[in-house]
């Protein structure tokens, strides 16, 4: 996960509302977890579920501090679903799952607090 900014320095510079809403940010549901033993990084890749008309997409995921593969399975998640697949090692990331740093720079998945239909657009 590249960050555009240092979040430890604050606020990141304005932008219009119109390229906000270039980000398109969908709530899927996963369907399925990997290891990924041969990431640099400790990760998970995510088989997600973003509803019919976008369907199911994968991601590489940070993740292994807080969750367990096989807790992860059905639960929603956040994910930008409209930039452009990135090659990690021999996997292609389709979507950028997201999530937000604890205190100690780990993170934690970001989702709805009651279950959304999968491929609903955050606005």
């Amino acid at each position: 996960m590249h960050l555009v900014h240092d979040p430890a320095s604050g606020a990141a510079d304005p932008i219009a509302f119109d390229d906000f809403l270039k980000v398109d940010i969908r709530i899927g549901t996963i369907v399925a977890v990997d290891p990924f033993p041969e990431a640099r990084k400790p990760a998970l890749k995510l088989t997600i579920d973003f509803g019919p008309a976008i369907g199911t997409k994968r991601s590489s995921a940070q993740i292994t501090r807080h969750y367990r593969a096989e807790d992860l399975v059905g639960r929603q998640v956040a994910a930008v679903v409209n930039f452009p697949p990135r090659q990690i090692g021999k996997f292609m990331s389709e979507v950028l799952t997201l999530g937000f740093p604890d205190g100690d720079g780990e993170v934690v998945l970001f989702a709805p607090d009651l279950r959304v239909p999968d491929g609903g657009r955050l606005f």
